[in-house]
């Protein structure tokens, strides 16, 4: 696995890695499913993507993100995202190789960001109840069935293993704008 880090910042021995923003056509690839688990490249990718998701209070974060084409997804961090302070705490998960099947039709739409469109939201329809299945960086199965804003954030963070970025989901732009003129009293970082 080749892990890029172009410009980022060593820590502790954890990687701060540059997200790469809307434009970059890396953004748009499709990733490659993972096909060895518990290595130490797979470790070393995890660990720095959650530090790099921790740096920045990012609700997930996926591998395409910081230029490396594996199924791989982190969310979630057992604590109020500052991001989405309104929001259920969602469990701490590393997915790899997921498998997203939505369990009914019905779609909610709600606010979404992204690190990789900073300053930026918009309201974006997602199934609203997912089973979602995969592995995680040992290799153990993943196999949860979730609704509201954990099935928001999986299937937010799984579109980038397809090249799929929110505002492709956008189905009324007037519902998209800048973070701050949006929501004014968000205290959010000045690359949210």
């Amino acid at each position: 696995m080749a892990a890029i880090v172009p410009a980022a910042a060593m820590l502790g021995g954890m990687t701060i890695r540059e997200i790469l923003k809307m434009g970059d056509a890396r953004l748009l690839r499709t990733a490659k499913a993972v096909t060895a688990f518990d290595t130490d490249e797979l470790h070393v990718l995890v660990s720095d993507m959650l530090y790099t998701m921790q740096s920045i209070n990012g609700a997930g974060l996926a591998a395409p993100q910081i230029g490396v084409d594996l199924q791989v997804v982190i969310f979630g961090s057992d604590q109020i995202n500052p991001r989405y302070p309104e929001a259920p705490v969602v469990p701490r998960t590393v997915l790899v190789n997921p498998v997203i099947t939505p369990m009914s039709a019905t779609e909610e739409s709600d606010w979404e960001g992204c690190l990789s469109v900073p300053g930026l939201r918009g309201m974006v329809p997602r199934f609203s109840h997912i089973r979602y299945t995969g592995f995680d960086q040992y290799g153990d199965a993943i196999d949860r069935t979730v609704d509201g804003f954990h099935a928001r954030v999986v299937q937010h963070e799984c579109d980038h293993l397809i090249g799929t970025l929110y505002p492709m989901r956008i189905r009324d732009f007037s519902q998209f704008g800048f973070t701050e003129v949006l929501f004014p009293g968000l205290d959010t970082p000045a690359d949210d």
